[in-house]
């Protein structure tokens, strides 16, 4: 069992900066997979980032690729998404959450965090 808490959202003006975390409970967290997905009001949850648990490789949707970057610091079981040049069609809520296998479909993923919002204005 996982439980995740997210932070770090706000608003933040096009162009700006933010880093969001999430904490994870439980001893195994650097077993898993990580993600990052986000939902806009009307819209499904999308992929947006995801890091390996062995060799910590990245993958990114091409909405976000080199402005967003996704890190793990396994000793602290916690994950981070730093998010430059951000725009307000990133607007959103964005989830953690933790699965076996690193994919970009939000039903494969076993843990979910609560969400952060994410607010970008014009």
């Amino acid at each position: 069992q996982v439980q995740l808490v997210e932070s770090g959202g706000g608003l933040v003006q096009a162009g700006g900066s933010l880093r969001l975390s999430c904490a994870a409970s439980g001893r195994t967290f650097s077993i898993y997979a990580m993600g990052w997905f986000r939902q806009a009001p009307g819209k499904e949850r999308e992929f947006v980032a995801a890091i390996r648990s062995n060799d910590g490789n990245t993958y990114y949707a091409d909405s976000v690729k080199g402005r967003f970057t996704i890190s793990r610091d396994n000793a602290k079981n916690t994950v981070h998404l730093q998010m430059n040049s951000l725009k307000p069609e990133d607007t959103a809520v964005y989830y953690c959450a933790a699965g076996w296998v690193v994919v970009r479909t939000a039903n494969k993923y076993d843990y979910w965090g609560q969400g952060t919002q994410v607010t970008v204005s014009s």
